[in-house]
């Protein structure tokens, strides 16, 4: 389901970094797989491990932003999910491992149509912005990692928000970053809980829908929905312009 189409008062787009941009299932899985393999487990194939990692992840993150307090780094969170993960499995660890594949969300690379749809849409006229949950050295290190540092107008890590995303101070903070209004931004991501958080703060929102799952929340629905980078091009450049 979508929204609405026009989007001639848009002035850039606002990324999610991890899982968007650049490919963090397929990228984990492929750095966890030998670590599983050195300690011989077979119990769970690694990809749901890495599913069990993202969501612990991602829960750990929603509670620190609820509880109000001081915002947490998301490296601090990597290690804490990835501990839970392990133990979840059974996996006797050291900390030091633990570290080390957190580590690994600094080397992600982007999906294959990422780098010349970005391209395009900067060669028409728009900013492109990074608003990721990541800590700002870590987005330093995988955009540089990613390739895709020189199109980037600004990366805002929420750090700058003091809370995670999708918290509304985050999308606030984005804008502001480049000097617009909410309204001026559309926001782009794989994940619907980031579009939702977007559209109630008042972003136009494109859900990327690489997986092809239902959007879930009819309440903040994307204003588009796309297939790839490919077609978020194709789609926004015509519409943009009028």
């Amino acid at each position: 389901m979508t929204e609405q189409t026009d989007l001639t008062g848009v002035k850039a787009l606002m990324f999610d970094f991890y899982g968007t941009v650049v490919d963090m299932q397929g990228g984990l899985i492929e750095a966890i797989t030998p670590y599983l393999e050195s300690k011989n487990y077979t119990a769970q194939p690694a990809g749901r491990v890495v599913t069990w990692w993202r969501r612990t992840h991602f829960e750990y993150s929603m509670i620190d932003g609820l509880l109000g307090r001081r915002h947490m780094p998301y490296r601090e969170i990597g290690r804490q999910a990835v501990d839970y993960t392990l133990t979840r499995a059974g996996i006797d660890h050291t900390m030091d491992e633990v570290r080390a594949l957190v580590s690994e969300i600094e080397r992600l690379a982007p999906f294959p149509d990422v780098i010349e749809a970005l391209q395009k849409l900067k060669d028409a006229g728009l900013k492109l912005v990074i608003l990721s949950n990541g800590d700002p050295d870590m987005l330093e290190t995988g955009v540089k990692f990613s390739g895709t540092e020189d199109l980037w107008t600004r990366v805002v890590s929420v750090a700058e928000a003091g809370a995670f995303k999708p918290h509304f101070n985050t999308y606030a903070t984005g804008a502001k970053a480049v000097d617009l209004a909410l309204s001026e931004v559309l926001f782009v991501a794989n994940h619907a809980f980031d579009c939702v958080g977007a559209k109630a703060a008042g972003m136009h929102t494109a859900f990327v829908d690489r997986r092809k799952r239902p959007f879930g929340n009819e309440y903040y629905p994307p204003t588009l929905v796309v297939d790839d980078f490919a077609h978020l091009a194709s789609e926004v450049i015509g519409r943009v312009k009028g």
